[in-house]
């Protein structure tokens, strides 16, 4: 836990705190105008990300980024003020804090990233490193990192994407393992995505072990010459370093969303009990005992999982739902059973599964574990749609893929879904699923 803790963030925030109580005291403000100046420093700087952690210690590099979350701050203060009394005029003490403020801050931090680039290079306070590539450049970047043990990277591996002869002249260990137990074995905190020489799916599936691990993921770009800085790209040196967003299943906002669809589901499975024995009166009906149609499917890193479905075909002596794809055309689909299957209401039983945990209201639609076999087999990413829970809905069922449609588009909409995954995507996904549903757009 101690390993992980960066010092330099925790000093970037000790000294924004120290800043804003001496400015509070030189500018003489009331304790309630100091909490008030507070929140706003506090929420601009967040949001700003200040205090984020960097492999490049420059002040100069973020004083832009840091004058201009405090500037927002002195903004909305200043508006607030002029909202409360418009007669008055002049700088108040509460604006005066928030100048004293900045110009503490900067001289503080100046100090924090001098303070790290020396610790780093004297203690080696450096984050452990796996590098996953091919070529030189994979080569090229470790070197720099113990050239240069400021920017924070200490490699402590490699991890060969393809054949490559100048590896043995490394001046770290080969992993030759799996990069799993390699971080895992040498605590690594951090994973580095190089070149690879071969299909671009071994560094694929090399990012993903390292989101399950919980390591930050830096990826060089193949154009790197050519890529500017920006927000999420970091430096090493010349290189720079793109951040890939952690899994998706790490982060708070995940825990809100399992809230949220778990209410949901339950309240609409309670409220939708009628609709739901109607149907399944209708089943029985048409075709008989079960009504509640039971299928295996493959959910989150793998795992199987019991489907239920209203039932919208009719029963035959030979069960070839594991392995049939489609029953578009299917003689054994009856009038409710298509009723059903065009109204998705044959769905509403896999709200249970959202209750049960097993699947989400929003995410990639689960399969059968022959056709997941087949399809990870032929398409490279097809299997890295896994790394979330699967969903009753998703972006790619919104754009028109359901059914007899192309598997490849399938697996690239899942994968952008789960790399750009917020709560507001799914929002939009289910304001577009009801759309579909009432529209029939795809029908």
């Amino acid at each position: 836990m101690l390993t992980r803790v960066n010092a330099v963030v925790v000093l970037l925030v000790v000294v924004d705190i120290v800043a804003l109580l001496a400015a509070a005291q030189l500018a003489g403000t009331t304790s309630l105008e100091t909490i008030e100046a507070g929140v706003a420093l506090a929420g601009a700087r967040v949001a700003g990300r200040v205090h984020r952690r960097r492999l490049w210690l420059s002040w100069l590099q973020d004083l832009p980024r840091s004058v201009a979350a405090s500037g927002i701050a002195f903004v909305m203060i200043s508006c607030l003020l002029i909202a409360s009394a418009p007669s008055r005029s002049g700088l108040t003490s509460i604006q005066y804090l928030v100048i004293g403020f900045a110009v503490l801050s900067e001289c503080g931090r100046a100090w924090v990233f001098a303070f790290g680039r020396w610790g780093r290079r004297r203690f080696r306070r450096c984050d452990r490193a796996i590098v996953v590539g091919a070529g030189a450049s994979g080569g090229d970047l470790i070197r720099t990192m113990l050239r240069h043990p400021e920017f924070g990277l200490l490699p402590v591996g490699f991890v060969s994407s393809g054949a490559d002869s100048e590896t043995s002249r490394l001046p770290v260990e080969i992993v030759r393992d799996g990069l799993a137990e390699a971080i895992v074995r040498h605590g690594a905190g951090t994973v580095v995505l190089a070149h690879a020489d071969e299909r671009d799916s071994s560094v694929v599936d090399a990012a993903i072990t390292a989101h399950r691990l919980g390591c930050l993921t830096l990826v060089l770009p193949r154009l790197f010459a050519l890529c500017p800085d920006r927000g999420g790209v970091d430096r090493l040196r010349s290189y720079p370093l793109i951040r890939l967003a952690g899994s998706p299943t790490r982060r708070p906002s995940w825990l809100i969303k399992r809230v949220i669809e778990t209410t949901l589901a339950a309240v609409t499975l309670v409220v939708l009990a009628p609709v739901i024995a109607l149907c399944a009166a209708a089943v029985l009906l048409e075709s008989g005992l079960p009504v509640i149609f039971r299928q295996v499917r493959v959910g989150v890193d793998g795992r199987t999982f019991v489907l239920y479905k209203l039932r919208s075909v009719r029963q035959d002596a030979a069960d070839d739902s594991a392995t049939r794809w489609s029953v578009a055309g299917d003689r054994r689909v009856g009038p409710v059973g298509r009723f059903l299957r065009r109204s998705s209401l044959d769905e509403l039983p896999q709200l249970w599964n959202v209750v049960r945990g097993d699947m989400t209201l929003v995410g990639p639609r689960p399969e059968r574990p022959v056709f997941v076999e087949e399809f990870s087999a032929v398409h490279d990413f097809y299997r890295n749609r896994h790394r979330v829970p699967t969903g009753l809905t998703g972006l790619a069922q919104v754009h028109g893929l359901r059914g007899d449609t192309s598997i490849a588009d399938r697996a690239r909409y899942d994968n952008y879904y789960i790399a750009n995954w917020s709560l507001w995507l799914d929002v939009k996904i289910v304001i577009l699923t009801v759309g579909e549903l009432f529209c029939r757009r795809q029908r």
